[in-house]
């Protein structure tokens, strides 16, 4: 091609120079130019093109030239234009040489490849015609355009899916388990294809190919790890990673093996949740046997824990009370004490007061406690914890016996562990020897043999709650109450059991046994196998569960083989309650009370709370500031409140503590009465308590030696495991104050200085400001001196009155025998009696008048009872006229006082 358009330049500039010679007008210059341009221009009869993405130069092969054989005439062998025909191409033909007649094809806007990868279109060359007015173009024959469009790298491989997951069984090398794919949006072969795969989790037993294939480089056990994580990401053929990796999640499946499956092992119970679910998704996995019938036991196993389950730890005598138990029970082994000291040398297993016997020591219950002879009824009651004896098989291990006194080899009747039962010896009227009947029960022991010999009737194990009532046989009711479990196994709901299950309980409820002939069925029914513990403060720790079973296939006795579910209930610790004991910590009573039948009221306004800490979470989530625990009130019962006496025991020959009986068998309480205190004792909620502390009364014979009596208040709850604080009261006599009549204004404008320091703070509780102490603020009038003299015009005339009913009232007040009322009592003192000092009184009396001054602001309300007060201290003006002896003595007078 080249080579003849060189051939040709020389012809047609041959050509040119010829018709060029010759000259002439314009006229013959213009039919000449017409007959010069007689030719089209020509092109390649097509082309191709490549164009790199982003940018507007195509390369063209061959180059993009036209030629006319007019050439060298002006315009008509001139190249003045490139069209390309096509609709909404976005290229552009421009000639960059009219003589030459060499173009460029370009770009008009961006090219991009993963919209079109390739363009085709027609283009035509045309020629200058014969003149600079566009006239009369030739146009070249059509030239087909091919052009590629060159992908640029600029899209990252994406993977199809975000995730993947597989599962495998343990113990198996797989080819492929699965396969990850990635795609990428370049248009190119070289960029858009997927080249290789790698995992970025290292140290996985996993390897992947190039078409995404991952398989395992070892075998996979579930025990080791039941399931794998990996990241895996993908690279183009241009290198250039996946813009984010891809997650793969490898199940590993244990090899089929039957058992149950989807069970916890460790299971939490909060207190006070009721009924929980032990295994709410477990299934049996029989590997598709064919199962004819499952039998199921689930044991809770609780006999390490104390008395054998979680029991309630009121003590026994307690515990008699709530069963209903007859009266008359002998406790043989009690808490050690002053009066039952047989107790105190043993070792003791718990708080539970649990006795620890170690084979050597014994305890010998004093002569009286028990009857020499049993009766036809007798019980006797205990708990008993025993291992395997370390003795040879001829051994006895005596729990309880009564013998001869003499030689002691005779026994009257024995309770003892021989071998591996429980052996009860009874001799009915050993004092005849002609009616002598001896008698042996025996009850076998889940237990072991002995190992090796030893020579002793020394009991080993531990021992509770070891009692007897002789006479009488207890009801079984009441002994299934005294060894109720609060603990133990339950069906939350029977109704969803379905049919074809059965089931029972052992009598404890720490046993049941389900049986079906549906796997279903029975996975739904041990579902709904249930932990539940009734006490409102159980014993924390660990309650062993096992669940084991027997699964049956047709035609064959026992056909699977299932492994027991071993598992735990952990019960959490209880919220501790926190007993507070408030009230009136001082009382002042005049004598005449102490010395009355009823005597003094101690408690009457004492409260019984017990609050836990319930920790608030704050308000703004955002903030890290510690939760604020909120206290709460929380009902429960106590078992027994201590009134101890304090500063020595008290003298019998001149005061007692007294409380009615009626008070106590209202409420189903016990008390006992010393010298050293009194104590409640019984399960009763905190206001049974209070009803009856609010009716314990101090009587004194001899009041007038008394200074102060001070008493201490201590309650508890499950036999002292809560504790409340200790509340002291201390009681005092209110003595008459005796003074004469010019004294009485000062009676009302000074404040007794010894009821300054029993002020109570207006938060207290409405039951605080009403205490037994008189109003502190004493009310000081001082309007006018008219207004004074009125008042103690008043107090005078009063006086008078009171005078003459003065014998009448008293005998009335001491009649009455009723508590202290002091709701309106005002207590005034006239500090210039016994109480001044030499050179001092005036002193005094200045400073008190400023404390007056400084009170003038009283309300109206208390100004009203100035008038009851000097009418009482009228009346004590009375009084002292009929005993002079007792004149300086400071002295209550209680003869015009409401009662």
């Amino acid at each position: 091609m080249l080579t003849r358009r060189l051939c040709w330049v020389p012809l047609l500039l041959a050509l040119g120079v010829g018709s060029g010679s010759g000259g002439g007008g314009s006229r013959r210059r213009r039919l000449l130019a017409a007959k010069v341009n007689k030719h089209k221009p020509w092109i390649e009869t097509s082309y191709h093109g490549v164009i790199t993405e982003n940018n507007d130069t195509v390369i063209l092969d061959p180059p993009l030239v036209a030629l006319d054989k007019d050439a060298p005439v002006p315009f008509a062998g001139e190249i003045c234009a490139f069209k390309i025909h096509g609709q909404e191409l976005p290229f552009e033909a421009v000639v960059l040489n009219k003589t030459s007649g060499e173009g460029r094809l370009r770009a008009k806007s961006p090219i991009d490849c993963e919209l079109q990868k390739e363009y085709t279109f027609i283009i035509q060359a045309y020629d200058c015609g014969a003149g600079p007015r566009e006239t009369a173009w030739k146009k070249s024959h059509k030239a087909v355009v091919h052009i590629q469009v060159k992908d640029v790298n600029e899209f990252a491989p994406t993977f199809k899916e975000p995730a993947y997951r597989a599962v495998v069984t343990e113990g198996k090398i797989y080819d492929s388990i699965l396969q990850v794919e990635a795609v990428d949006e370049d248009c190119s072969p070289q960029y858009s294809q997927i080249c290789n795969y790698e995992i970025v989790t290292t140290d996985v037993p996993f390897a992947i190919d190039r078409n995404g294939n991952i398989r395992n480089t070892e075998k996979l056990s579930y025990d080791k790890q039941r399931q794998y994580e990996i990241l895996v990401t993908a690279y183009d053929c241009g290198q250039k990673p996946a813009a984010q990796d891809t997650l793969v999640q490898v199940d590993v499946k244990p090899v089929c093996k039957p058992g149950w499956q989807d069970w916890t092992k460790r299971i939490e119970y909060q207190p006070g949740s009721g009924s929980m679910p032990l295994f709410p998704s477990i299934h049996l996995e029989t590997c598709d046997g064919a199962v004819s019938s499952i039998q199921i036991t689930t044991e809770l196993q609780t006999n390490y824990i104390g008395k054998g389950c979680d029991r309630e730890t009121y003590s026994e005598r307690s515990l008699q009370k709530l069963c209903g138990a007859s009266s008359g029970i002998i406790d043989l082994l009690p808490s050690p004490s002053a009066a039952t000291n047989w107790t105190a040398g043993l070792l003791v297993d718990s708080s539970d007061m649990i006795f620890k016997f170690d084979g050597r020591q014994g305890a010998k219950i004093p002569d009286g406690i028990v009857p020499k002879n049993l009766t036809d009824q007798f019980t006797i009651t205990m708990w008993m914890k025993h291992g395997p004896s370390p003795g040879v098989r001829a051994e006895k291990e005596t729990i309880l016996c009564n013998s001869d006194k003499t030689e002691m080899n005779r026994h009257h009747y024995a309770l003892y562990v021989h071998n591996c039962r429980l052996v009860f010896l009874l001799r009915k009227d050993f004092d005849q020897a002609d009616t002598f009947r001896p008698a042996e029960f025996h009850w076998k022991l889940d237990q072991g043999e002995v190992a090796k010999p030893r020579f002793a009737q020394f009991f080993h194990g531990s021992l509770a709650s070891l009692t007897i009532r002789p006479g009488k046989m207890e009801s079984q009711k009441v002994i299934a109450c005294l060894q109720a479990c609060k603990e133990g196994l339950d069906i939350s709901s029977l109704e969803s059991l379905g049919q074809g299950i059965k089931y029972h309980f052992n009598p404890s409820q720490s046993v049941l046994v389900m049986e079906g002939d549906d796997i279903g069925n029975v996975n739904r029914a041990l579902q709904k196998v249930s932990y539940i513990n009734s006490r409102q403060f159980p014993t924390a720790g660990v309650r062993r569960l096992r669940v084991s079973s027997k699964v049956q296939c047709f035609g064959e006795d026992v056909c699977i083989s299932v492994p027991d579910v071993d598992a735990y209930v952990m019960v959490l610790q209880a919220i501790e309650p926190r007993i507070s004991l408030r009230g009136t910590d001082r009382l002042w009573r005049p004598a005449a009370q102490f010395e009355s039948a009823r005597g003094v009221t101690l408690f009457p306004d004492l409260k019984i709370v017990s609050t836990f800490a319930r920790a608030e979470a704050p308000g703004d989530l955002r903030t890290t500031a510690p939760k604020s625990a909120v206290l709460e009130e929380m009902l429960h019962n106590l078992d027994f409140c201590d009134i101890l006496v304090l500063g020595g025991d008290l003298d019998p020959r001149q005061e007692c503590l007294e409380l009615n009986h009626s008070e106590l068998h209202q409420r189903h309480l016990d008390a006992t009465n010393s010298t050293a205190g009194y104590s409640i004792y019984g399960v009763g909620s905190m206001s049974r308590y209070e009803q009856v502390l609010h009716h314990m009364r101090y009587r004194n014979w001899h009041p007038g030696s008394l200074e102060a009596r001070r008493f201490r208040i201590k309650c508890s709850e499950l036999n002292g495991r809560y504790t409340s604080n200790e509340f002291n009261l201390e009681v005092s006599v209110l003595h008459e104050a005796r003074v004469s009549d010019k004294e009485h204004v000062n009676h009302l404008i000074v404040q007794p200085p010894f009821l300054q320091s029993v002020h109570h703070p207006e938060s207290h509780s409405s039951i605080q400001r009403s205490s037994v102490v008189p109003s502190i603020a004493t009310v000081v009038i001082i309007i006018s001196v008219c207004m004074l003299v009125f008042v103690v015009a008043m107090g005078v005339y009063r006086v008078r009155i009171a005078h003459q009913h003065f014998t009448q009232e008293t005998e009335a007040a001491k009649e009455a025998e009723m508590d202290w009322d002091d709701s309106a009592l005002t207590i005034t003192v006239n500090p210039m009696e016994k109480h001044e000092e030499p050179g001092r009184g005036d002193e005094d009396t200045e400073e008190e008048e400023e404390a007056v001054e400084e009170d003038v602001s009283s309300s109206s309300s208390e100004s009203e009872d100035s008038e009851e007060e000097e009418e009482e201290e009228g009346m004590s003006k009375g009084r002292h006229g009929h005993n002079g002896a007792r004149h300086t003595q400071l002295e209550w007078d209680d003869s015009a006082l409401p009662y």
